[in-house]
């Protein structure tokens, strides 16, 4: 019974950093000086913004894109505040 509640303790301290990242991933839009925040939301926005808006057959994450892509994608979604 130690031996599972230490397991348990141990797989929650490893796992909670990892939330803690992804759940704190911010960017920053230089051209409209704020910041965003990376949620399950803004990925379903930057999917359809890459595959419907410019056509792209093959994903990219947005952590590769070079950094005039990445100000565009800002540019689309502050014209489309509410796309989700």
């Amino acid at each position: 019974m130690k031996k599972l509640a230490a397991i348990l303790l141990m797989s929650a301290s490893l796992g909670l950093p990892a939330i803690s990242f992804a759940a704190d991933q911010r960017y920053y839009d230089r051209d409209s000086r704020d910041y965003h925040v990376w949620n399950r939301d803004e990925n379903r926005a930057y999917r359809h913004w890459w595959m419907n808006e410019r056509h792209e057959h093959r994903f990219r994450n947005y952590q590769r894109l070079r950094a005039e892509q990445q100000r565009e994608y800002w540019r689309w979604r502050h014209a489309h505040p509410d796309w989700h």
